[in-house]
């Protein structure tokens, strides 16, 4: 049964939020976004965002801080306590609970979490696990998560990324795995308890899986280190660069007229560029300091590198494509602010709106509760889901491979032609014949799919292509916009074929303005909408967080595709979602352009000290390179650390602690901390993460055996296995190039094998790329 498309994506929605955290303010904001009503639960005095400022400005009276009002627009707000009968009888009545409290503090409210709606609960380890009460902050699970140990130079301590990306991916996590739960029950599935730990968020999304990057290439640990060339000055400011494949890097000499840059073979990979760094930037730096930022982006594009003037709170609303898109507008209080991340072809977002004042909903909606399914077993939420994955490198594929983890059939395109790019950028091996199927980043975020090989250059590839659209529930694709168009594979025709299809788009800048043809990967995202600005020594130039945007889109496309299919479902018509990368970086990175708006100031590096009220940094001790993250979140912390130090009083000087730490064994460091209340945490080699005892209790990390590789251990999805899953979220691992090619067009496209045997002839199908 079908009906007439609603003004947001989900109506009728009831979303509860319990929440004192960004990570659950932001997952309530997706949901509100989309058309959900959200009721906000928060004390008489207030949720403590209220009084946030990333720049740590004054708040005026009676007023509350840009980045509440910008996670909190359009919700309604409930006073009321963990477990109180105002609570409880919302919970009854609600679709979706988001709870930013650890077990201990869930039960001691009386609270349970029950599979009769999606109740999420976020958390910085977790509900169960050696660790699932111990203290931490977003600056701790980042040295935890391995994070913080591979940024800085060797000679420097290692650096965190600024601005709390950590809670915006998480939040982003959580509303996908939300959403996929509700439209089960939508459907007359049962609900769900999806216990969300923060820490297996940021290892997922904050480090490249790094533990396959040493097993598969054979190397060691990875140190910390910088890219080549990465932010560099020009004559009037810095210039972000980000080379990615070997025809980049020779694009990028002969654009600066070095031809020394192209005649060195280990120059061509990242790793090689490290060994030689002084050189290349002795090479390159007269060149860009002869230059202004705006020639050298200009002249970027027209050799389509991805190059980016470095972008602050105070210049990213004034960027020329973001002011043709209308990417930023006015919110309630008049400041801009970045629109939601997707475009949805016959809806809208939900109509701006201001944040709540305190307990202005009363005791709230009047929500009898829904009608609960508790037969059968459970499937996985997205089971029956087909999509056709034509995306690459990480973006595209960390949105399904959250897809094909809540069931999905994800059934990856590529050809021999032109390959997943991911499958070998950075580094290869030379020592084996498959080569190409040891990238240590394809393999983590394409496990449980079918790859497919097809050539769309050819008119059988294309045909074939339709034929497998024609039987799906979507598309979706991270190509430059031309690449679909010059394919005949337009949205439009592809709905031509399925008019049931949602077609979602991922281009770095979005499908039209000036930018439109540009470039860009997740470091370039990181340039541009400032989050590369906030991280890094204060003294130095700002450096890339390193990757965190493609995972961070990938998780805003993953929420949308799940939107967007609930409203096929209802609807019975198709829908173009648009979701550019960089736009849902900007809403990640609002409160910079929010906060230089409303007080005047730019937010600025501060190395490891953060933003925000907490007393941090990181400090070494004994050992050849052994470091601990602290963080004091106030007063009652800052003392018990004096106390520990043999001082009294609050007041803490950084060569005391420097000193307390320095002699001391980094493990038995980080346990005095955290059994006195203070958030503390190694930080470790991101190859490392796999013997983090927490992680393993919890079963984060799933073995698979891989065709070529062998066994080896990947990362899931950051919640608990639920029922459905049978105790993990993996089923197979990422699979070879075309590994599933004569069963997924024999079965769905009713190819014979002769007919198999003759598209491997004409190079339209096959398993090892072209020329090799």
């Amino acid at each position: 049964m079908t009906g007439p498309t609603p003004r947001t994506p989900l109506t009728d929605v009831r979303v509860l939020e319990i929440s004192d955290r960004i990570a659950g303010s932001y997952c309530g904001k997706l949901f509100r976004d989309a058309g959900a009503t959200v009721v906000k639960v928060e004390p008489a005095t207030g949720d403590p965002l209220r009084r946030y400022s990333a720049t740590r400005s004054a708040i005026p009276q009676g007023t509350d801080g840009p980045l509440f009002d910008y996670l909190n627009a359009g919700k309604r707000s409930v006073v009321g306590d963990l477990g109180d009968s105002v609570v409880a009888a919302l919970i009854e009545g609600a679709d979706v609970v988001i709870l930013t409290a650890g077990r201990a503090d869930a039960e001691r409210a009386g609270v349970a979490a029950d599979s009769r709606r999606a109740f999420l609960t976020i958390s910085d380890f977790g509900w169960t696990g050696p660790w699932a009460d111990r203290p931490a902050t977003e600056f701790t699970l980042q040295g935890a998560c391995g994070a913080t140990g591979f940024r800085g130079l060797p000679d420097g301590p290692p650096i965190s990324v600024g601005g709390d990306v950590g809670e915006y991916v998480g939040g982003a996590m959580a509303a996908f795995a939300a959403l996929a739960v509700t439209r089960r029950m939508r459907a007359g599935g049962p609900g769900e308890h999806l216990d969300m730990a923060l820490l297996e968020a940021m290892t997922l999304s904050m480090q490249s899986s790094e533990w396959l990057h040493t097993h598969l290439l054979q190397v060691g640990p990875i140190t910390r280190s910088v890219e080549v060339p990465s932010i560099v000055a020009a004559k009037d400011g810095f210039v972000g660069m980000t080379f990615i494949t070997g025809q980049q890097w020779h694009d990028f000499a002969a654009m600066v007229e070095c031809p020394e840059l192209s005649e060195h073979p280990e120059f061509t990979f990242q790793l090689g560029r490290w060994g030689h760094r002084d050189r290349i930037l002795e090479l390159i730096g007269p060149w860009m300091r002869e230059h202004t930022v705006a020639e050298i982006v200009e002249l970027g594009e027209l050799f389509r590198l991805p190059m980016a003037a470095i972008g602050t709170g105070a210049t990213v609303t004034e960027q020329d494509h973001f002011v043709a898109r209308g990417v930023f507008g006015p919110n309630a209080s008049g400041l801009l602010a970045p629109r939601p991340p997707w475009r949805m072809t016959g809806t809208a977002p939900a109509p701006m709106a201001p944040a709540p004042s305190v307990g202005e909903a009363g005791t709230g909606p009047d929500w009898s509760p829904r009608a609960a399914s508790t037969e059968g077993a459970p499937e996985l939420p997205l089971a029956g889901v087909r999509v056709v994955d034509l995306t690459a490198f990480w973006a595209g594929p960390a949105a399904t491979h959250l897809l094909a983890a809540f069931g999905a059939d994800v059934v990856k395109i590529e050809s021999i032609q032109r390959p997943d790019g991911i499958r070998y950028s950075g580094a290869m091996r030379t020592d084996v014949d498959d080569w190409w199927e040891y990238g240590w980043v394809f393999q983590a975020v394409n496990t449980n799919k079918r790859s497919v090989t097809l050539n769309l250059d050819s008119p059988d590839g294309v045909r074939l292509f339709r034929h497998l659209v024609a039987g799906a529930d979507a598309v979706i694709e991270n190509f430059s916009p031309r690449v679909m168009e010059q394919f005949g594979l337009g949205a439009d025709a592809l709905l031509e074929v399925n008019p049931r299809l949602v077609v979602m788009r991922m281009p770095a800048f979005g499908l039209d303005g000036p930018w439109r043809d540009r470039v860009g990967f997740a470091p370039t995202m990181e340039q541009i909408a400032g989050m590369a600005w906030l991280t890094g020594l204060p003294d130095g130039p700002p450096i890339p967080p390193r990757g965190v945007c493609d995972p961070l889109a990938g998780s805003h496309a993953a929420f949308a595709m799940v939107a967007a299919l609930d409203l096929v479902a209802r609807t019975g018509t198709g829908r173009l979602v648009e979701m550019p990368m960089i736009e849902s970086v900007l809403n990640v990175t609002a409160v910079q352009a929010l906060e230089a708006q409303a007080f005047g100031v730019v937010a600025q590096r501060e190395g490891n000290r953060g933003h925000g009220p907490a007393t941090q940094n990181v400090y070494r001790c004994a050992g050849e390179d052994d470091w601990v993250a602290v963080a004091m979140r106030d007063d009652a912390e800052r003392t018990t650390m004096a106390g520990l130090m043999g001082a009294s009083g609050a007041e803490l000087v950084d060569d005391d602690l420097a000193a307390w730490f320095v002699d001391r064994d980094a493990d038995d460091a980080v346990e005095v901390l955290v059994r006195a209340g203070i958030p503390a945490a190694r930080v470790i080699s991101p190859s490392d993460v796999i013997r983090n005892p927490h992680l393993i209790d919890r079963g984060y990390f799933e073995s698979l055996v891989h065709p070529s590789t062998g066994p080896c251990v990947y990362p899931r999805p950051p919640f608990a296995p639920i029922a459905a899953t049978d105790g993990r979220w993996l089923r197979t691992p990422a699979p070879t190039l075309g590994q599933h090619t004569a069963d997924v067009l024999g079965d769905l496209c009713g190819v014979t094998a002769d007919e198999l045997a003759a598209l491997a002839a004409a190079g339209v199908v096959g398993t090892r790329p072209k020329g090799l």
